[in-house]
């Protein structure tokens, strides 16, 4: 590294980092913390700029989560499992990702998402021909839940393309609300 990124901040050069920090992309509270706390001068320091932050209204939980659950969906269709487990890994609370993710996807029907989404990543592939494989269509069953969606409607759509929808069976894997957790 060099001598410019290791460089400790003071109080009011940590605060100014951490404006450069969020023009650059949104961050969650925990992860602009670890951030700061790599740059600072003194630890004590990160409370109070963190602090000034949420009271300026350039750092809110709430709304990177509402926003971040939105652009998902909007802009890469993904499934709200997904959502959610990046907001998480982002060391959002869980009652506000939850929530979050609640809303964004409020009123979605998942199998048009599944089927959007689909099209969008086989676009230049005739799904029945490709799906009719089983390779294929074990591939993009584990495609569609990684992307975040329900293994009931992933299945759902699926079978519709497979040749042989009774291997799909073979794939399928509990969602964590059905497996009780």
């Amino acid at each position: 590294m060099g001598e410019r990124a290791s460089r400790r901040l003071d109080a009011k050069a940590l605060f100014e980092h951490a404006l450069r920090v969020l023009s650059a992309r949104a961050h969650s509270i925990a992860e602009l913390r670890e951030k700061l706390l790599r740059r600072a001068e003194r630890t004590q320091d990160v409370p109070s700029v963190l602090s000034r932050l949420k009271q300026y209204g350039y750092l809110d939980d709430r709304s990177f989560a509402a926003g971040f659950s939105v652009s998902r969906l909007e802009n890469q269709g993904l499934g709200g499992r997904r959502v959610l487990s990046d907001l998480r890994k982002r060391r959002v609370a869980p009652q506000v990702a939850e929530k979050a993710v609640q809303e964004a996807y409020r009123g979605v029907d998942e199998i048009q998402l599944i089927e959007a989404f689909l099209r969008r990543k086989y676009r230049n592939t005739p799904l029945n021909t490709y799906l009719a494989e089983r390779k294929n269509l074990a591939a993009a069953y584990r495609r569609l839940r990684g992307a975040g969606f329900s293994s009931g409607n992933v299945m759902g759509v699926l079978k519709r393309f497979a040749r042989e929808p009774e291997l799909l069976d073979s794939l399928e894997e509990p969602d964590e609300e059905e497996r009780g957790s």
